[in-house]
């Protein structure tokens, strides 16, 4: 929406004096390219990054949680409508983000040597973390030290298991990480130091807690793709089945049958197709998401280390084209459902007609059979007249010899029955012909008036 409130502003271009509405979300534009900047990390620390999937009525619930954390250390609280929120509680700093599905909340802590397995929650009240609202998602503990750390150390933190990783920034600073979870049910990521100021520090934290987040947002459309992939199949086996049986259908209750199996059967793909296209599309959105982290990183190889490009693109990549192929397949379903939908209509379309057919040649039957009949009751009726029409002309005759004119009766009535049998008849005919004159020329009409 374009809006304009009734505020105005005073000083835009050369003239001060020049007034001008302002446009209702002017700051916010402003102010978008500028939220959510990356932290300012200054030597050695501890991050604890949590993404919980938010419910549909989360969002309250969150802003009071932080609104809480904040009167037990006396700092100011954010705004109820914020989206995000970076504050520093004295001994750590917390930074809470709003995202379309999830909401992420970052604990960063100088590492002054104490409560190194606590890493970012050490001065965080369990209480408090309990009652994040919501669904976790990512849960990762990262570390930052200066170079260099040696071997044992790293396998170490890493409780043994295979690190992948690379010299990043211009091989100012060294990423490591397992992607796995560990003891603790956190995963791990090890930064090394030896360049990087505090304000390079912090983007690269930045840039590494989303690759992590978004890789495992973006898998988050597998498990509906293993859910659906059994159901998937089965409809793409009854299509087929259908297809084959569409050629030996003998009657209307053969395309019944037939027609109510398509439906069921469209029904459940448009439904699959409804409830999965968010899914599918946020999974491939995250997908390029953690693409372009990954080209930030800089990567550059660690002697006998495998980089995280190649590792997600090995690991990750089939995962994403997984999703992309039943999507693809329910796409194509959809597809075929219609095509076969179009092959059962026309054949129904064929049978209607053939019943039409049959129906126009039984009028065509009936309406010979009424001719018939009619000219039967036109021959009857030109008899019918013609016997009254005598009778009248037996007055006559009677009359005239009456009156002196001598006639007889009997053989003026035979020499004038076939004079009027003929012009009864003439006289019928004249009316048909009018009247079958009348309906054509009503035909004619209503040709020239429908398009």
């Amino acid at each position: 929406m374009t809006g304009k409130n009734s505020n105005s502003v005073e000083g835009i271009g050369a003239n001060s004096a020049v007034q001008l509405p302002i446009y209702a979300h002017r700051d916010s534009l402003y102010e978008e390219l500028h939220t959510r900047p990356s932290p300012s990390l200054e030597g050695p620390c501890f991050v604890t990054h949590l993404a919980m999937l938010r419910g549909e009525n989360s969002g309250q619930s969150e802003t009071g949680l932080i609104h809480a954390l904040c009167r037990r250390f006396s700092v100011n609280p954010p705004e109820d409508s914020a989206s995000c929120y970076y504050q520093s509680f004295g001994g750590f700093e917390l930074r809470w983000e709003r995202h379309t599905e999830f909401s992420t909340y970052t604990f960063i802590r100088p590492d002054d040597g104490q409560d190194v397995e606590e890493f970012g929650l050490a001065f965080i009240p369990k209480d408090w973390v309990s009652k994040l609202p919501g669904e976790l998602v990512v849960a990762l503990n990262m570390r930052i030290v200066e170079a260099p750390v040696t071997e044992k150390e790293e396998k170490h933190f890493f409780e043994g298991q295979r690190t992948f990783g690379s010299m990043v920034a211009n091989r100012k600073a060294k990423v490591l990480t397992s992607f796995r979870l560990h003891s603790d049910g956190f995963g791990r990521f090890l930064i090394l130091n030896s360049g990087l100021n505090a304000y390079q520090n912090g983007r690269m934290v930045q840039r590494t807690l989303e690759l992590e987040t978004y890789r495992l947002m973006a898998l988050m459309g597998l498990p509906v793709v293993r859910d659906l992939s059994a159901d998937v199949t089965q409809m793409e086996t009854q299509l087929a089945n259908l297809n084959q049986q569409l050629t030996q259908i003998r009657n209307e209750s053969d395309e019944r049958i037939m027609l109510h199996e398509l439906s069921i059967i469209a029904a459940k793909t448009e439904q699959y197709r409804s409830d999965t296209n968010y899914r599918f599309s946020a999974t491939n959105a995250y997908y390029a998401l953690v693409g372009k982290r990954l080209d930030q990183l800089f990567e550059q190889r660690i002697s006998g280390v495998q980089t995280m490009r190649e590792f997600l693109e090995r690991r990750l990549s089939p995962a994403i084209r997984t999703c992309d192929s039943i999507r693809d397949r329910l796409e194509d379903l959809s597809r075929r459902i219609h095509r076969t939908s179009s092959l059962l209509r026309t054949r129904v379309e064929l049978t209607i007609e053939s019943h039409n057919q049959k129906l126009l040649t039984s009028m065509d039957r009936r309406s010979s059979l009424q001719l018939r009949l009619q000219q039967t009751v036109e021959g009857l009726s030109v008899v019918a007249i013609g016997y009254y029409l005598l009778g009248l002309l037996s007055y006559v005759f009677e009359g005239l010899d009456a009156w002196g004119w001598p006639i007889d009766k009997s053989i003026a009535s035979a020499i004038a029955m076939p004079i009027v049998l003929t012009l009864v008849f003439l006289a019928v005919r004249s009316v048909r012909k009018h009247i079958v004159g009348l309906e054509n020329k009503a035909k004619r009409i209503d040709k020239q008036i429908k398009p």
